[in-house]
């Protein structure tokens, strides 16, 4: 089978003989970065259809028209953690978000907490970095990125039987027996919540200790930036409990 190197994450049914038009993004992307014209290949994949080869029919300044060809890889779940984290400035929270995509978390959901100093999010530009991540990396999924929402309706909104482990430099259990014991319950993947710079604020941590489904984990005695500690949050669990 032709080892296409180009792999773009596309909407819609996949499937042998049909034919797809890429976005504009996409076709400036495949004809003008990449200079690939009629006859090349590409990989063409999304949750649902799984990966599938493609090759260019039509291609010319902003368009791009593919068929499809045969299936590389049937869709499967990529079940992974919820990473929760409060916003940070836009190179660190771009960086979470596509790291994140790739250490395999399944949902990302941006927390306004005490401290946290960010007000505004381009949740376009987030998921466009998820969907390149997705594409650099090769998953078949592209986490969710959800509207951000203050910690107390996270709290609110959490379902019971998801753990939620709450990162934080001082307070919490070892971080390695914390992880497996999490990892050994028959339930989903639980929640890693991580705070902004400075922490979570100490009534925030009181009330998170409080609920039975949280569980906290320290960090260790090093202060590590909002964006590091999301991502060694991530790192953790894949070493410990994932697919490494």
């Amino acid at each position: 089978m032709d080892k296409a190197k180009v792999r773009l994450f596309v909407e819609g049914r996949l499937e042998a003989g049909g034919c797809i038009t890429l976005n504009d993004r996409q076709a400036h992307y495949v004809t003008t970065v990449m200079r690939l014209g009629c006859g090349a290949r590409l990989r063409l994949f999304n949750a649902a259809a799984g990966e599938w080869l493609g090759c260019i029919e039509d291609a010319g300044r902003g368009r791009c028209v593919m068929t499809i060809e045969a299936q590389c890889r049937r869709a499967c779940a990529e079940p992974g953690p919820t990473l929760a984290f409060a916003p940070v400035k836009k190179d660190a929270i771009d960086f979470i978000v596509i790291k994140a995509t790739e250490l395999g978390a399944a949902a990302l959901l941006p927390v306004w907490t005490r401290f946290t100093a960010v007000q505004r999010l381009n949740l376009e530009r987030l998921r466009a970095n998820a969907i390149e991540a997705a594409e650099q990396c090769g998953r078949l999924t592209v986490p969710t990125i959800a509207e951000p929402v203050p910690l107390a309706a996270l709290i609110a909104g959490w379902a019971p039987e998801q753990a939620l482990l709450v990162f934080d430099r001082d307070r919490g259990g070892p971080l390695k027996a914390v992880i497996t014991a999490a990892a050994g319950r028959a339930l989903p993947p639980p929640g890693l919540l991580t705070g902004p710079e400075g922490g979570l604020a100490p009534e925030e941590l009181d009330v998170l200790e409080a609920l039975p489904f949280v569980t906290a984990v320290a960090m260790g005695p090093r202060t590590l930036r909002a964006d590091t500690a999301a991502i060694a949050a991530l790192a953790c669990w894949q070493a410990f409990a994932g697919d490494w």
